[in-house]
C-alpha cells in the first residue's frame, strides 16, 4: 500500500470504536469520519467531519487513504435505508475509485432472507424484507464495481452481534441490562432454536485483518462466529450466570411485537425481521476461521461483556 492512513467512515458506533484499537496493529495514522467528530483521543488519530450523503465531503474524507472502512449505521427505519444507503454507497465507491483507496464494507446478512441451514458466502441472495432488499442492492453495487475492475474492495459480513458497549443490539437492553439489574430478560421469537451471534471485538479484529490482507480483496467474508450457537434460553442462562442472577425471561412472540409496534416505531421496524428469530439462525464462517482465527466462545464473550458492564455501571 502506498501509505499508512486508514480511514473509518461512520466512526461513532461500537464497530468503529473497536476498529480504532485493532488498526493500531497495522498503522499509526487513523482518520475518524463522523457527522460531528469528537476530538481525537490519542496521537496518530485525526477527526474529520463529513456527511456521507455529500459526494464532495466523502471524496475529501478518503483522499490520501490506503484503506477506507465503511462501518456507518443509519437509523433503523426502512424509509431512511431506502433513501440514504444507495446514495452513501454510490458516494463512497466513487470517492475510493477516484483516489485509489481500498474499500472494506461492513455488511450484514439481511440480503440472504430466510435460509434453511447455515448462511455461507455462497448462499443465494434472496431477501424477504424491505431492509434486506436495500442491503442486496448496495452489496450488488459494490461487488459490481469490484468485478468490473473499477475498485479494490471487499465485504465483511456480520451476524447479529453482542459485546462490550454494543448497546445498539437487541440483546443488550433485552438481556444484558435487565439481568444485570436483577430483572426478567426478554427474548424475541423462539428461545428454543439456535441463534448465532458475533462478538464485537472479534468483528473489529477480523475487519482490520481483512483490510490489511492483500488477497482478501475482491471477496465476501463472513466474520467469525463460534460454530456452536446457543439457543435463546442457553444464551440467557449464560448471561444470568455472568451476573449471578436468575435466568428468568419473557418471550416476545410475533403477535406481541406487532401490537407493541403500533405504539413504538422501533419495534414496528423490527417486525419484518422476526423470521430471523423464529427458526434457527446459523452462520457458516469457516472460510474465515480456517484461515485466520477462531471466534471467541460464547461463554467467554458473555463474561467479558458482563465485566465491562459492571465496571461502567
Amino acid at each position: 500500500m502506498s501509505n499508512n492512513l486508514h480511514t473509518i467512515l461512520g466512526a461513532g458506533g461500537v464497530i468503529g470504536r473497536e476498529l480504532v484499537r485493532e488498526l493500531a496493529a497495522y498503522t499509526d495514522h487513523i482518520r475518524l469520519v463522523r457527522r460531528q467528530p469528537q476530538p481525537p483521543a490519542a496521537a496518530g488519530i485525526e477527526a474529520r467531519a463529513a456527511d456521507l450523503l455529500d459526494p464532495g465531503q466523502v471524496a475529501d474524507a478518503v483522499r490520501g487513504s490506503a484503506v477506507a472502512y465503511l462501518v456507518a449505521g443509519l437509523p433503523y427505519r426502512t424509509a431512511v435505508w431506502q433513501s440514504q444507503w444507495p446514495v452513501i454507497m454510490r458516494n463512497v465507491i466513487a470517492a475510493c475509485a477516484r483516489h485509489q483507496v481500498r474499500l472494506v464494507f461492513f455488511d450484514n446478512v439481511y440480503l440472504y432472507g430466510y435460509v434453511e441451514g447455515a448462511m455461507s458466502e455462497e448462499t443465494p441472495v434472496n431477501p424477504c424484507s424491505r431492509k434486506g432488499e436495500v442491503r442486496a442492492r448496495i452489496a450488488d453495487m459494490l461487488m459490481g464495481e469490484i468485478r468490473a475492475g473499477n475498485l479494490c474492495g471487499l465485504i465483511a459480513r456480520a451476524a447479529d452481534f453482542y459485546g462490550p458497549d454494543a448497546t445498539n443490539t437487541f440483546v443488550h437492553p433485552m438481556v444484558f441490562e435487565l439481568l444485570r439489574d436483577g430483572k426478567k430478560a426478554s427474548w424475541l421469537g423462539n428461545s428454543e432454536v439456535p441463534h448465532a451471534m458475533l462478538f464485537t471485538p472479534d468483528a473489529a479484529r477480523a475487519t482490520a485483518l481483512l483490510g490489511n490482507t492483500e488477497d482478501a480483496y475482491g471477496q465476501v467474508w463472513h466474520l467469525p462466529v463460534h460454530p456452536d450457537p446457543p439457543t435463546g434460553r442457553q444464551f440467557i442462562t449464560m448471561v444470568a450466570r455472568a451476573f449471578n442472577s436468575k435466568p428468568t425471561y419473557r418471550l416476545l412472540g410475533a403477535g406481541m411485537v406487532k401490537v407493541a409496534g403500533l405504539f413504538n416505531v422501533t419495534v414496528r421496524e423490527t417486525t419484518e425481521m422476526l423470521y430471523q428469530h423464529q427458526r434457527p439462525y446459523l452462520i457458516d464462517s469457516s472460510k474465515f476461521s480456517s484461515r485466520f482465527f477462531a471466534a471467541t466462545p460464547y461463554a467467554e464473550g458473555i463474561d467479558k461483556t458482563a465485566r465491562c458492564m459492571r465496571r461502567s455501571y
